[in-house]
């Protein structure tokens, strides 16, 4: 019978196989492969389409102008709406919200 000699020992058996050893060195390589198949896809997905890239260099939005806009809104006065449950029809829900609203209102 072939035995291999490795400072840790896997199996309790009295026949010592390689089985051990072929696990810790099959799952490094293994862990290997899955590693390069990551760093490929990020490699893949970092890549920007040259048309998206200048469309982004001609958007002129900074948070500056963002912070203006919410400026000019009136946070002060608004309405808390209950959304619709998971078993409520939203289109009833937003009626009877319209309905409740114009009745106010009037």
């Amino acid at each position: 019978m072939w035995h291999c000699s490795f400072p840790i020992e896997f199996e309790n058996d009295e026949n010592k196989s390689c089985g051990g050893e072929l696990y810790l060195v099959g799952g490094s390589f293994g862990l290997r492969e899955f590693a390069q198949i990551r760093y490929d896809v990020h490699k893949l997905h970092g890549k920007v389409d040259p048309a998206l890239k200048e469309k982004l260099k001609q958007n002129t939005v900074t948070l500056e102008s963002e912070y203006e806009k919410l400026e000019k809104l009136d946070l002060d006065n608004w309405d808390n709406i209950r959304g619709p449950r998971p078993w409520e029809d939203s289109k009833t829900v937003q009626k009877q919200h319209r309905e409740a609203l114009h009745l106010k209102t009037e």
